[in-house]
C-alpha cells in the first residue's frame, strides 16, 4: 500500500506540479531579464481612428488592449477622432519589469496624449475598468487637459478586502484568483489562457489580446492601481468636473451600487444603465455606448454653442 501510494504521488508530481513549477519559474524569469521601465524609451502603443471634430481618449480595462474598442465605429469616428492607447504592460504596448503603479501608467499615457495634442483642455477621456480609474486620476492630475470624463463599468472598492468579499460570491475560479494565492496563480496564467477557461462575455478576438500580458502587469495593476486607489478622495478634488457613468445593471464584477455610491461625490453627473449588461456589455452594446457618448459630448457642445449665441443676442439687445 506504502508503495502504491509513493508512486501515486510521483506520478501527481510528474504530471502536475513539476510542469506547474516549470511554467511559473519561465514567466518569473521572462520578468527578471526585462529592462526596468523606461518613459522615454518605451513608448506606449497606440492608434489615432476617425476623423470627426471631438476629441476622445480611450483607455482599457485589465488585460485588455486598443483593440477592445474596434467595433461599430462607423458613426463615432464621424464626430469624433478617437486615441486607442494600448497601457503599459498590456496589448502591444512594453512590458517592462516595474511596479505598475498607477503614477507610472498615468506618466505613460500622458506622454502619448502630450505628443498628439490630446491635452487641448477640448478632449473629453473615457475608459472601462481599471482604464476608468486611470482616466479619474489623469483627470485630478491634469485637469484642464479635459473638458469632461466617462466612466465605463468603474470598480469602486475600498480596499482588497472589499475586492475579496465582493468576489466571494461568484465562481470557484474568480475566487481563487482573488484569493492571497492569486500572485503565484498569476505566474501559471498561460494555463488559463487556453479555450477551456474563456470567460463567456469576452468575443475572442479580446480574448486573443487578453494574453499579450505577464503575470507582473496583471497582479501589479490590479493591486495597485484597482485596489490602492482611494477613488472618493481623487474625485473629491475635481468634484465640479462634468462626468458620465455609462454601468451594467447585472455587473457583478464591478457592482453598479458601488458606482452609483462615488457618481454622488460630483456635482455635474449624467447617468445612463444598460438594464442587461455585465461588466464587459460594451462587447455587445458597443453602438448603445457610442450613442450614448455622443449624446454626452456632441449635443452638449451645440447647447453650449446655443447658449452663446442667446448670451450674445442678449447682450446686443
Amino acid at each position: 500500500m506504502i508503495h502504491i501510494f509513493i508512486m501515486t504521488i510521483l506520478v501527481i508530481s510528474i504530471l502536475i506540479f513539476f510542469p506547474v513549477i516549470a511554467i511559473a519559474g519561465y514567466q518569473h524569469y521572462n520578468i527578471i531579464k526585462q529592462p526596468a521601465y523606461n518613459a522615454n524609451k518605451m513608448p506606449l502603443n497606440y492608434e489615432i481612428v476617425g476623423s470627426g471634430e471631438n476629441k476622445l481618449v480611450l483607455l482599457h480595462g485589465l488585460t485588455g488592449s486598443l483593440n477592445y474598442w474596434k467595433r461599430d465605429l462607423e458613426n463615432i469616428t464621424k464626430t469624433h477622432s478617437l486615441l486607442l492607447i494600448d497601457l503599459l504592460g498590456f496589448g502591444d504596448s512594453p512590458k517592462p519589469n516595474s511596479s505598475y503603479a498607477l503614477s507610472i501608467q498615468l506618466a505613460a499615457v500622458e506622454l502619448i496624449l502630450k505628443k498628439e495634442g490630446f491635452n487641448d483642455g477640448k478632449t473629453v477621456i473615457a475608459g472601462h475598468s481599471m482604464g476608468a480609474i486611470i482616466s479619474l486620476a489623469l483627470m485630478e492630475q491634469q485637469p484642464t487637459w479635459f473638458k469632461a470624463i466617462i466612466f465605463i463599468s468603474i470598480p469602486v472598492y475600498k480596499d482588497a478586502n472589499d475586492f475579496r468579499k465582493t468576489m466571494s460570491t461568484k465562481s470557484f475560479s474568480h475566487r481563487i484568483t482573488t484569493s492571497k494565492i492569486s500572485k503565484y496563480l498569476c505566474m501559471i496564467h498561460p494555463l488559463f489562457m487556453t479555450r477551456a477557461f474563456k470567460p463567456d462575455n469576452l468575443t475572442d478576438n479580446v480574448f486573443e489580446d487578453s494574453k499579450k500580458h505577464h503575470w507582473q502587469s496583471y497582479y501589479y495593476s490590479l493591486t495597485e492601481v484597482i485596489l490602492k486607489s482611494d477613488l472618493y478622495a481623487i474625485a473629491r478634488k475635481i468634484k465640479d468636473k462634468r462626468v458620465l457613468f455609462i454601468h451594467g445593471e447585472k455587473d457583478t464584477t464591478a457592482p453598479l451600487e458601488k458606482a452609483l455610491s462615488l457618481s454622488r461625490v460630483f456635482s455635474n453627473t449624467e447617468i445612463i444603465i444598460s438594464p442587461e449588461g455585465d461588466h464587459q456589455f460594451f462587447l455587445k452594446e458597443a453602438d448603445f455606448v457610442w450613442k450614448t457618448i455622443q449624446e454626452f459630448t456632441v449635443s452638449y457642445k451645440k447647447s453650449q454653442k446655443q447658449y452663446l449665441l442667446s448670451t450674445n443676442k442678449i447682450k446686443n439687445y
